[in-house]
């Protein structure tokens, strides 16, 4: 008897990665090693995982020397996406991995099947 896959996709790990930078991670831990009622070692982590537009956007004051008016960060503010195709610039990312590139005809695999009734993203020049 032969196991059969249980899901259609293959790039699980993928979605949880983007999941995780796209939502952030927190892991707050406190660890404590007592011995006879004595407190040896006693260790406080808190420890954040997310993308800097992420962590932008929930207050994280960034380190001194962090250089906000590069292009990427100025592309971040606009919430413009680049195509992975063609490199054209899309004003929403949910909108071109839904409905692809007008440009080149890239497809992202959440894409739903070709239709003639669904327009494509708009371009930000």
């Amino acid at each position: 008897m032969a196991l059969e896959p249980t899901r259609d996709r293959p790039d699980a790990l993928a979605d949880v990665i983007d999941a995780v930078l796209d939502k952030g991670l927190v892991i707050n831990a406190d660890i404590m090693v007592s011995l006879a009622g004595v407190e040896l070692l006693g260790i406080k982590v808190r420890a954040a995982l997310a993308s800097f537009e992420t962590a932008a956007r929930y207050g994280l004051e960034f380190p001194s020397g962090t250089n906000l008016e590069t292009p990427a960060w100025r592309e971040i503010a606009l919430g413009a996406e680049r195509c992975p195709g063609c490199g054209e610039r899309f004003a929403g990312r949910a909108e071109l991995l839904d409905t692809g590139c007008p440009a080149c005809g890239w497809r992202s695999y959440r894409a739903p099947a070709l239709s003639p009734e669904v327009p494509g993203p708009i371009a930000v020049r």
